[in-house]
């Protein structure tokens, strides 16, 4: 009885023991993954300082807006604790997708209060996916609520390859600077557009104060007199003209992507992205991705200013956190 009575002590005590281990191992490999994502994302604030820099040095006026990743703009993503200053005044907008309508209604509660607290710093602008047509006007009247600049997707539309025929609050305005926009135009996938010429002329057609296209068309980039002829809207008023660049994830059709290139060769591409099969995340720190992005006359920067644009538009800022979670 008394052996019985030890064995039945042992083994609950194992078992204790083992789940007690068990949370140990668990906290101790969240605080780890916690711990990572931040420096990670202390990273990637240096790496958009860094391509600011870069960029103004050529052009003072250059333009730059990271697309989702609000956080960023907060020491160490503490968004109830100071601006990381420097990231602050290295970036003109903060773009963001899918803040109140993301296929259905759903507003991102986290990210707009973010964005509330932001929005006195700098331009904030939102592109929502809005599959029901009938609840566009009530998105809009939200983001002019909140006096954010508002890019609607209809449900034809998800991956930015239309031009839409309504131009939110349409002017003949001269717009200089990012805050005297009134709308922006999204298109960097341009479909059933067959040549150049077709493609130039259906944007320099329209009236948006703004416009954030690809530096390529076709994989052959556009030149600065192209890009000129984009910078006055229809209706005659100036505009302003922004290239689209991918900084935390590698696109194996662009010009840089080598032939025998694919996850962990070389060992900087460091994760699928889920939804993208064409895209690797990658560890952005690393200085042969930043060769790519910034620093010299063969880099996608310097390609974006010789080309004429008035800023570059930074997708995949938020790569640092996915880079360590789902």
């Amino acid at each position: 009885m008394v052996i019985i009575t030890s064995i039945t002590t042992f083994m609950k005590n194992k078992t204790a023991i083992f789940i007690l281990a068990t949370i140990f191992m668990l906290l101790a490999f969240t605080q780890k993954k916690e711990s990572n994502t931040i420096k990670a994302a202390i990273k990637m604030q240096d790496f958009v300082i860094e391509i600011s820099q870069y960029a103004r040095s050529i052009n003072p006026d250059f333009i730059i807006i990271p697309q989702n990743g609000p956080e960023l703009a907060f020491e160490k993503l503490n968004s109830s604790g100071k601006y990381r200053r420097a990231y602050i005044d290295a970036i003109d907008g903060i773009a963001v997708e899918d803040l109140f309508y993301n296929g259905k209604p759903k507003i991102d509660n986290y990210r707009l209060q973010l964005l509330r607290k932001l929005q006195s710093e700098k331009q904030v602008m939102v592109s929502d996916f809005i599959t029901n047509e009938n609840a566009v006007e009530a998105v809009k009247a939200q983001s002019s609520k909140e006096r954010f600049l508002l890019y609607p997707r209809l449900s034809s539309n998800e991956h930015y390859h239309e031009i839409p025929e309504v131009v939110p609050n349409e002017n003949n305005n001269d717009i200089l600077k990012l805050s005297d926009a009134k709308n922006y135009l999204y298109l960097i996938n341009p479909a059933n557009i067959r040549t150049k010429r077709a493609y130039l002329k259906a944007i320099a057609d329209t009236n948006f104060d703004m416009i954030t296209i690809d530096l390529f068309f076709n994989d052959e980039p556009l030149t600065a007199t192209d890009v000129e002829q984009l910078k006055t809207k229809a209706n005659g008023g100036k505009r302003l003209i922004i290239s689209y660049v991918n900084i935390g994830a590698a696109e194996n059709w662009r010009y840089y992507w080598k032939r025998n290139w694919k996850l962990n060769n070389p060992t900087w591409l460091k994760k699928k992205y889920a939804g993208y099969a064409d895209e690797i995340y990658v560890q952005f720190w690393h200085e042969d991705w930043k060769k790519i992005i910034y620093g010299n006359p063969e880099s996608y920067v310097k390609k974006i200013a010789d080309a004429g644009f008035d800023g570059a538009f930074l997708d995949n800022v938020e790569a640092y956190y996915f880079l360590y979670n789902k």
